[in-house]
């Protein structure tokens, strides 16, 4: 156990004696997710490095702390990859906090949620105890639940102190084909290509446009280029890691943004509103001033949720209203991690 493990447990120990709330933090990149932070702030920032990588295992194991930018350094060394491609947030991105608020990129339908990808984990608890989940491979499913759980539990269990994950090699090729359509006619062509059995990675429409991302052994992208109309678009790598990082046009406007979790084939919504479709249609990115009620309606009806993910009153439930059986769920797993509500409080929902 490192020193600066104890350090946190003494200082979880006597947050939990005293009654005192702990905002835990990484690099500090996703503060504005979830409900306002309370509590006084308990840094991970130096609690880092990679602690184990085995490229011909696949696995890498690293303290909570550490960046995003750096696994990918090393992973690159290797010609490897985090898959599930985590926003890095201009290098601030923490594996912990990546993990904790359950961030992936365009290659989620395809590639799985960074909740697929955890083996294990170290996680102190809000007796003050540092407690290991899982394992170091992909096989060792012992206590695997409790390691996924942390996916989007937004720190409000425990301070994440390690991951350990697994890993993928990069692809040989990569294309993106760029098609001119309407919203509508781009998630039936998500849906309908997504069916196929062909190396599709990506699948976002923006601006009118439908962006369909080929990755994998030269010969599959080539021969699946073939077969798809539409243009070659010459830098792929800028579009993807502009969209995986927030960083295009869409995002950079002041309104609040909403996400919406539906089903891919869901039926275009609120037609005349500004939309960015990701994910095959699976994530809907749609900005402006809504109320949550009549948000929330409309997610259901597509088979989902939504939920504000950024801007808009903090202070409010930002998350989708929860059925009173998840709600006794969610205070039962709680109670369990965390019995003096150290963590985060109120964080993901004011009844927690």
């Amino acid at each position: 156990m490192t020193d600066i493990s104890q350090e946190l447990i003494a200082r979880v120990r006597q947050a939990s004696h005293d009654g005192t709330a702990l905002q835990i933090m990484g690099g500090g990149s996703k503060q504005f997710m979830g409900r306002e932070p309370i509590g006084d702030p308990i840094s991970l920032s130096e609690h880092k490095g990679i602690i184990s990588y085995e490229p011909i295992e696949l696995v890498l194991t690293a303290r909570a702390g550490t960046s995003i930018t750096e696994i990918n350094s090393a992973l690159a060394e290797h010609n490897q990859c985090l898959a599930f491609e985590p926003p890095t947030f201009d290098g601030q991105a923490t594996l912990g906090g990546t993990l904790a608020c359950h961030l992936s990129g365009p290659a989620r339908p395809w590639s799985g949620s960074i909740r697929d990808h955890v083996l294990g984990i170290r996680l102190i608890n809000g007796h003050a105890e540092e407690l290991r989940f899982g394992g170091q491979v992909m096989k060792n499913v012992a206590g695997y639940d409790v390691s996924r759980m942390q996916a989007g539990a937004m720190g409000t269990l425990g301070i994440i102190t390690e991951v350990s994950l697994k890993v993928m090699p990069k692809p040989a090729a990569t294309v993106t084909i760029k098609q001119e359509m309407d919203a509508a006619t781009a998630i039936e062509t998500m849906n309908r290509l997504s069916g196929k059995s062909k190396p599709l990675t990506g699948a976002c429409w923006f601006d009118n446009h439908l962006y369909l991302r080929l990755a994998g052994a030269r010969s599959a992208v080539d021969s699946t280029v073939n077969q798809w109309q539409g243009a070659i678009l010459e830098d792929t790598d800028t579009f993807w890691s502009m969209l995986r990082e927030q960083q295009l046009d869409y995002f950079l406007d002041a309104s609040s943004l909403w996400r919406f979790s539906v089903k891919s084939s869901a039926a275009h919504m609120l037609l005349e509103e500004d939309w960015l479709i990701d994910w095959g249609g699976s994530q809907r990115w749609l900005r402006g001033d809504f109320t949550a009620d009549e948000l929330e309606a409309l997610a259901e009806a597509a088979g989902g949720q939504v939920s504000l993910y950024r801007g808009g009153d903090r202070s409010q439930e930002v998350f989708h209203t929860q059925s009173e059986a998840l709600q006794k769920l969610h205070q039962r797993l709680k109670h369990a991690f965390d019995p003096n509500g150290v963590f985060n409080p109120n964080r993901l929902y004011s009844w927690m």
